[in-house]
């Protein structure tokens, strides 16, 4: 053999043996080193989770009354895999039962699905879970219709009946409480794909809006979890693990059912009687605060809607009206997300204002009916001159042009329309130091952010509307293009980015640009009646297991302070108890036996309703008492309403009246919510009478 030939063959057995060292060490990396990736993965294949949802747990007041439970259902339920060894997969089965339960066929066909069996765009109402465990129809089934199911199993094989743990929100006293509680649903594709799809399983119910969704990962619980080994057929060989689910924990709120369904009945009635008096009066909100530490002990927001009817299923016709603009939007939170203008509420921030611009709060100040700023004339409420007086008697009359001519100088002495390159701007700052943009930060989803229609605001605003108002007859409609409008854009397009004189005086008012929800006007008039301190607002107390195990306690927390000295805000809380001793909150509180504080607000509103008409006013009332030792904080809104003292201010005399235990002008002994005026620190017992049952 000749030297190539040896060096051909040498070649070979090498190319073979390092083919059979990269085939070993394949096998090894299979067989050995990833033996367990992919055994698990195999056994994945064979496994199947059947999940049973842990008992949610409940949302109590500060008593330990339940505002959301659990109770009994009674389920129809399909087995999928019962009905698919049918020979016509079940169809026959679910039609009868389709007319017993007088359901639709294809929306009991489509409830029986697994999300992947159906096409994209038709999986709205597929099962989210295993097709080993029962399938629910009907959740509130007629227990008659039940026993004949069960009585003709031959009929309705692989159907069956159950019971089955349903939320309640039992509206304990009439509460309704929608807003805040929420509801809880069905997980959604978008629910696992979001940042906590990792902690769900497919067949579980979740919050979703409210104290529900904010508290969810204790009240959920941990559900229990069975696995099963199938064939490839799908056929069950053996059970893998068992585990049994954990109930979930309990939130104590800081509400009171008492007070939280007498808040409610206020705001209906303020509504009712705005209506009455000739107003559109469509919506509105109250609030009532512990002013010593921010929690909420009633929030309530009318127009508002069953939240048992996410549980029972919505129709097309109550998906649609809880969004509907003709019914006022009933799904909308008035208390956190609506925004509105302060209008003389707002004066209380004024006040500070001025006194930080070294005007004397005990001195006397002309009101005239009206203040010429330019070329327009800015008129009293109502066009009345009220003369010379101090200027608490102007905060209790609600005078409006000493507020116009103490904004307009300081606007002058800040360069107008050329401001200095460090203005003053006393009343912005007067309106930040209540941290008014900032959220109150409840423990609440969607909270809206308060308004303030500053220097840095003007800017922003001007960068997003420039090009529209430069270019309005191009882009306006033609009912948009009246005389006004076109002035109005005209010098928008021009100035709009800075606050003109009409700007500062607007807003030393509560009007133009600047708005508020009522949770920041009730914390801001709960910093004043304490003092100054500025507290985050909370629903949430604690969370406590089932055998009374504190898990968790939430203290809210302080958030600021206020700028103003302390003879500002005694002269200031001076003022608002003026307001109702002898001002415009006279009326509305005569012969209270408890002495209240507080301020009127009718804000103008721009703009028609759906039917044309103009908008009306927006009523106010915020106030806090008792005057001398202020506890709470009340603040009531109603969108529409007319005047603040005759629509609000007669709503949150009903709240107080039920607060301090008021009959006529009289207090009850033994009447009042918190006997001691101090709401409940101790935290309640949840006896197991105020646990729901379901049978095993």
């Amino acid at each position: 053999m000749n030297q190539r030939s040896r060096l051909s063959l040498l070649v070979v057995q090498i190319l073979i043996v390092s083919l059979m060292v990269a085939l070993l060490g394949r096998l090894f990396y299979l067989q050995i080193a990833m033996g367990p990736t992919y055994r698990d993965a195999a056994l994945s294949i064979q496994s199947r989770d059947v999940v049973s949802p842990a008992t949610r747990g409940l949302i109590v007041d500060s008593s330990g009354v339940p505002l959301a439970l659990n109770k009994v259902g009674l389920a129809i339920t399909i087995d999928r895999i019962a009905i698919d060894k049918q020979p016509d997969k079940g169809v026959a089965v679910m039609a009868r039962l389709s007319r017993l339960l007088k359901l639709q066929y294809a929306n009991v066909y489509r409830n029986t699905r697994l999300c992947g069996e159906l096409p994209t765009g038709q999986r709205a109402g597929c099962w989210t879970g295993s097709r080993y465990q029962p399938i629910p129809i009907t959740k509130s089934a007629d227990p008659d219709v039940a026993l004949q199911i069960v009585e003709n199993s031959d009929q309705f094989p692989g159907i069956d009946a159950q019971p089955i743990a349903i939320r309640n929100y039992p509206g304990t006293v009439g509460v309704n409480a929608a807003h805040v509680l929420g509801y809880v649903g069905p997980l959604t594709e978008e629910d696992l794909s979001g940042e906590n799809g990792k902690n769900f399983f497919r067949s579980e119910s979740i919050g979703k809006s409210g104290l529900e969704i904010v508290y969810d990962s204790f009240l959920r619980g941990i559900p229990g979890i069975r696995t099963l080994i199938v064939d490839r057929k799908e056929a069950i060989t053996s059970q893998r693990q068992n585990t049994p689910p954990v109930a979930g924990d309990h939130l104590v709120t800081s509400l009171d059912v008492r007070l939280q369904a007498a808040t409610e009945t206020a705001l209906a009635d303020a509504v009712l009687r705005g209506r009455a008096n000739g107003y559109t009066s469509d919506s509105g909100a109250a609030v009532v605060m512990d002013v010593r530490n921010g929690q909420i002990l009633a929030i309530a927001s009318y127009p508002t809607y069953d939240p048992n009817i996410f549980e029972k299923g919505l129709t097309v016709a109550q998906a649609s009206d809880l969004f509907s603009e003709k019914k006022a939007v009933p799904a909308l939170s008035r208390a956190l997300q609506g925004l509105y203008a302060p209008a003389s509420t707002f004066k209380s921030v004024s006040v500070i204002a001025a006194a930080s611009a070294g005007y004397n709060l005990n001195a006397s100040y002309k009101c005239p009916s009206e203040l010429q700023v330019g070329t327009r004339l800015f008129q009293n409420f109502e066009s009345k001159s009220q003369g010379t007086m101090s200027l608490k008697k102007m905060i209790a009359v609600s005078c409006d042009t000493v507020w116009y001519r103490i904004a307009f100088d300081e606007w002058l002495r800040d360069g107008g329309l050329s401001p200095k390159s460090n203005p003053n701007d006393y009343f912005f700052k007067a309106a930040a130091s209540f941290n008014f943009t900032q959220k109150v930060g409840v423990d609440l989803p969607s909270e809206s952010s308060s308004r303030l229609a500053n220097r840095a605001y003007k800017k922003s605003w001007y960068q997003q509307n420039k090009d529209f108002y430069c270019n309005y007859k191009e882009r306006a409609t033609k009912a948009q293009q009246t005389p006004f409008l076109i002035l109005l854009a005209k010098e928008n397009c021009v100035d709009g980015d800075k606050v003109r004189a009409g700007d500062a005086v607007n807003f030393s008012i509560g009007q133009g640009e600047t708005v508020v929800t009522p949770l920041k006007l009730a914390q801001m008039y709960a910093a004043i009646g304490n003092g100054g301190t500025i507290w985050q607002m909370m629903v949430g107390k604690a969370i406590v297991k089932t055998d009374g195990t504190v898990v968790k306690t939430m203290k809210p927390e302080k958030l600021g302070t206020l700028s103003a000295s302390k003879e500002t805000i005694d002269f200031l809380r001076g003022a608002l108890r003026e307001v109702v001793v002898a001002g415009t909150g006279t009326g509305a509180f005569a012969g209270f036996p408890i002495p209240i504080s507080g301020k009127t607000g009718t804000a103008e509103v721009f703009g028609r309703n759906l039917n044309g008409s103009l908008k009306d006013n927006t009523s106010w009332f915020a106030s806090y008492a008792p005057s001398n030792k202020p506890r709470y904080a009340v603040v009531m809104m109603v969108s529409q309403g007319g005047f603040g003292a005759s629509t609000s201010g007669v709503g949150v005399r009903n709240i107080y009246e039920t607060l301090f235990g008021v009959k006529g002008n009289k207090v009850v002994p033994g009447a009042a919510i918190f006997p001691d005026g101090k709401p409940p620190i101790k935290l309640p017992k949840i006896s197991p009478a105020t646990k729901p049952r379901v049978a095993p």
